[in-house]
Formats: C-alpha cells, structure tokens, sequence
C-alpha cells in the first residue's frame, strides 16, 4: 500500500510580531464581532449592580462643574471671559478632559485585568485597548450632549451667555476627538506594558490623572495662568491636553483663539504617543505572561 501524504494548509499561523509597529487592520475588522462584544462588556460591567447606573454619566460632569465653579470662580475668582458662563466654561473643560482620562486609565492596566484572556486564547491584543477607547466614546457623546443642551439653555433662556458662539472651526471637532482618543490610547498602552515589570505603577496612575488634570487648563483659562505665573506657563502651554481642551472650547464657545500651529502640534504628539505605545504593546505582548 503506497502511504497517503496528507497535506494541511494552516488557515493562520500565530508568531510573535516582527515589526515594532503592527497594527494589522485586516486581523481587527476579522474579529470585530470580538471588540463589538468587549465593548458591550465594558459598558454593561462598569455600572452593573450599580443604584443609579448611566445616570453617572451625567451626574459626574455636573456635579464636576459645580464644584469647580464654586471653588475656582466664585471664591478663587477666576475670570472665563465676558459673555461666557463659568458653568459652561468648567463643563466644556470636564466633557473633553473625561474622555481622555477615561481612555487612560482605563487602557492602562490592559494586560493586568486580561491576563487570563491572553494566557488562553489567541486574538489581536491591541481589540482589548481599542474596546476601551469605544466605550469610552459612548460615554464621551452623552456627555457632549449634556454640555449641549446646558448650552442651548445659556443662550437661549438666560443672558450670560452673550458671547459664547461656536465657531466654523467646530467641522474639525471629529479631529479633536480623535486626538484624545489617541493621545489617552498611547498612554495607556505605556503604562500598561510598564505595570506588567513595575506593579506600583498602578497605584500611581490614578494619583498622576489627578495631577495631570490640574496642568491641563482644565478649570482655568490658559491665558490666565500665562498672566499669574509667566515662568512656569510652558509646562501647561506645552501640554498637548491643554491644546486640545482650549481648541475644544474654542470651537465649542467660541472663548480663547486658534491657530493651525496649535493644532497640528496637538496632532503630531498624539499620533507619536500612540505609535510609541503600540510599539511597546507589541513588544511587551511577547513575553508579558511570563512577568504578569
């Protein structure tokens, strides 16, 4: 009996990534019914045996801005421009600020939360921090429509908000949000890859966003912190966060001033930041469940 060679043709072979920065779009859009699946858990998960469940999405940036015009506006008397109420001028602020941070922390412990996912199954790693960035945008857009309806109340019901119109400029808002994802993504992916080697690192985010929110203009103008302290306003001027919270406002209500350089400047750090980290997630990929 003449012996039957059988040959197999492997649909895919899994081997460790060879070039720093993979992003292989084909594989994503393959197991996209995949992300559809994690996005729907983080949404479900994170409010789930809650009292008030999505309702968070709203109290949490109103609840925000009060405090924050309290404190900052009325008592520290921080001036947000004429015609422009410090309420909208803090939720503006907090509405953009809340969807990178959010993309942040949440990213940044991606191999930690999923160890048991990876240590078993084979998928694209990068679906977890994207699922994330997603979810995440679901709860940026009620919160954009919460900021929105507060507007139409201002202009059209009080006469505070005299001076606060968007701008032609609001066509590149799309942009901006795509910024933050970015920038939040990269970062992310950063300190995620560091915490699987460094574990303290974990307990430092949370206390960094914290930091970080604060040198982002996120509560003043820059323009008055340039005026109050000449000397250290590179450190907030230079912080792309702070780009894109003021070019969100400008669009947004019209308060501050852009230019293409500010804008493309946000651009440019949040696309590096996030090939950095997709380079260090692919390298860390290899090898972190031996250190997990």
């Amino acid at each position: 009996m003449e012996s039957k060679h059988i040959k197999s043709d492997w649909l895919y072979t899994i081997s460790p990534k060879k070039k720093l920065i993979n992003l292989n779009f084909k594989e994503i859009w393959r197991y996209r019914d995949l992300l559809f699946l994690f996005v729907k858990r983080d949404i479900i998960t994170q409010y789930k045996q809650t009292i008030l469940g999505p309702l968070w999405y709203f109290i949490q940036p109103l609840f925000t801005s009060v405090i924050f015009t309290l404190i900052f506006n009325n008592l520290a008397a921080i001036p947000t421009g004429n015609g422009i109420p410090s309420f909208l001028f803090n939720l503006a602020g907090i509405t953009s600020w809340n969807y990178f941070s959010s993309c942040l922390t949440g990213t940044s412990d991606t191999f930690k939360a999923n160890q048991g996912i990876f240590g078993k199954v084979y998928f694209p790693r990068v679906i977890t921090p994207l699922s994330i960035v997603f979810s995440n945008l679901i709860k940026f857009g009620i919160q954009l429509l919460v900021f929105i309806s507060f507007y139409i109340y201002f202009v059209f019901f009080t006469d505070t908000a005299s001076n606060a119109l968007p701008q032609l400029t609001i066509i590149l808002l799309p942009i901006l949000i795509l910024f933050m994802g970015l920038l939040g993504l990269g970062l992310g992916m950063i300190i995620s890859s560091m915490t699987t080697k460094y574990r303290d690192l974990t307990f430092l985010v949370g206390f960094g966003v914290q930091l970080l929110m604060y040198g982002s203009a996120v509560m003043y103008p820059l323009s008055y912190f340039k005026e109050k302290v000449p000397e250290y306003s590179w450190l907030v001027e230079y912080n792309p966060m702070t780009t894109i919270i003021e070019l969100f406002r400008y669009v947004t209500l019209g308060i501050g001033d852009f230019s293409l350089s500010k804008f493309l400047y946000a651009g440019t750090v949040s696309i590096i930041f996030f090939l950095i980290g997709l380079v260090i997630f692919n390298k860390t990929e290899k090898s972190f469940i031996d250190t997990v």
